[in-house]
């Protein structure tokens, strides 16, 4: 199958869950305080500062460098993303489902703390099956993302092939495709995953090598924020998960 010119995958701007779940995490409390539906979590002012950021080093690349194609997760807060970043681009969008974020479960809307205090078998069953297999009641582990995404991939193989693809998702998105793409191994993944928390409107992108392989040529980068004075964050998801 032939392999697309160049990926890029964008983590959506800071979102109201962002801030909400980090405010819990530092208090100490049990839940994160967030009515939305996590589908509905919009973005934070900051997060469209960040968006905005990432439209003008959108408009600031080469023309036969700019993405052909967006493909985006449905959520609000990564739709206001690409909204906002590709707004007078004419990059056509599609909103595709398997780029949404990790589902949860019973975990949901629960800080690390409130994991801990409400299912302690389910701290001791992650401990004991790791990050990449453990599932959660009710939601998704990174293996159950993992297989969407490799579905996703392997349209975007054959329907764009040679073309410049961008896709806008969220933080296990980036570092599952990072796995996908480049042929991790668990352990792979888990060394990436301690490497560096993965920023809002980061960008991270591989190029065709000439040999149709992709290559990872920038990951987690913000220098396009920092450029513009526009600070970078690192929040977690609206739903955190026992450590």
């Amino acid at each position: 199958m032939a392999e697309l010119d160049h990926l890029w995958v964008v983590r959506h701007g800071e979102s109201v869950g962002n801030v909400a779940a980090s405010r819990a995490e530092a208090s100490g409390i049990e839940l994160i305080d967030v009515t939305d539906r996590d589908a509905d979590v919009p973005l934070s002012p900051l997060g469209r500062e960040q968006a905005e950021a990432t439209g003008r080093w959108l408009a600031g690349l080469p023309e036969r460098a700019r993405p052909e194609v967006a493909v985006v997760s449905p959520y609000r807060r990564t739709a206001q993303t690409a909204e906002l970043a590709l707004a007078g681009t004419g990059v056509p969008v599609s909103y595709d489902e398997r780029l949404r974020d990790r589902e949860l479960g019973i975990l949901d809307l629960l800080t690390s703390h409130g994991a801990h205090a409400r299912y302690p078998d389910e701290v001791a069953r992650r401990r004991r099956l790791g990050k990449f297999y453990y599932r959660p009641p009710g939601g998704e582990s990174w293996a159950d993302v993992t297989l969407r995404l490799r579905s996703l991939l392997g349209d975007l193989r054959r329907d764009h092939a040679g073309r410049r693809v961008i896709l806008f998702g969220h933080e296990a998105v980036v570092l599952l495709l990072r796995y996908l793409v480049e042929g991790l191994d668990e352990a792979g993944l888990m060394e990436v995953t301690r490497s560096a928390a993965v920023a809002n409107c980061s960008i991270t992108g591989w190029a065709d090598d000439g040999h149709g392989k992709l290559r990872l040529d920038t990951f987690n980068d913000v220098a396009h924020l920092e450029r513009q004075s526009t600070p970078p964050t690192e929040e977690d998801e609206v739903r955190a998960e026992p450590v």
